[in-house]
């Protein structure tokens, strides 16, 4: 098993897979923005390394997620995600813009993709990260990370309050107990 205690940790551990890395150039260089890829991408790799699998858990897909208020409709998310799919075909992409999900999600709407994320339903799924400028990788966890690092699954507070139906439905529909048996579920 590999330690994770913290964000320097996990990102080392993205910095180590080259097909993350690729993922992150190939979303980095389409320019969106307060763009980030997050959920599974992030969550599936921290919890294989902290139940020591030596093997990736597949995705099946792969969430980039942006912030335009500008052009907020699903036809443009499809555009971008053929385009993502004509750059990297060997990734599973899936491209929403979070400007229009609260309409989704029967939210008022979001400011940003960090605020965005505080509405999604598992505080480990609430993280996402992008490759910067500089060429570091940057980290968003407006949640935190603690649920992630200790194997913690439960609803984020805003699911709890107002979504916790679609958490525990979720639940229901995720392999996640018997994919990472460790793993502590708090079923709302």
């Amino acid at each position: 098993m590999i330690p994770l205690s913290n964000d320097r940790d996990l990102l080392t551990l993205l910095q180590s897979s080259a097909w993350h890395m690729t993922a992150l150039r190939v979303a980095a260089a389409m320019k969106l923005p307060d763009c980030w890829i997050g959920a599974g991408f992030v969550r599936a790799p921290v919890w294989d390394a902290l139940h020591g699998f030596d093997r990736p858990t597949p995705l099946s897909d792969l969430d980039v997620i942006y912030f335009d208020r500008e052009v907020a409709t699903p036809e443009r998310d499809e555009t971008l995600e053929q385009e993502l799919r004509a750059r990297a075909p060997c990734y599973p992409w899936s491209v929403r813009n979070q400007a229009r999900m609260h309409r989704r999600n029967g939210d008022r709407p979001y400011r940003s993709t960090a605020d965005a994320l505080c509405h999604w339903l598992e505080t480990p799924t609430a993280v996402a990260v992008r490759l910067a400028s500089d060429g570091q990788l940057e980290l968003l966890a407006p949640l935190g990370l603690a649920d992630l690092l200790a194997l913690r699954l439960r609803p984020t507070p805003h699911a709890r309050q107002r979504r916790l139906a679609a958490y525990q439905e979720r639940l229901a529909q995720k392999p996640w107990r018997h994919q990472w048996p460790r793993l502590q579920i708090d079923d709302g």
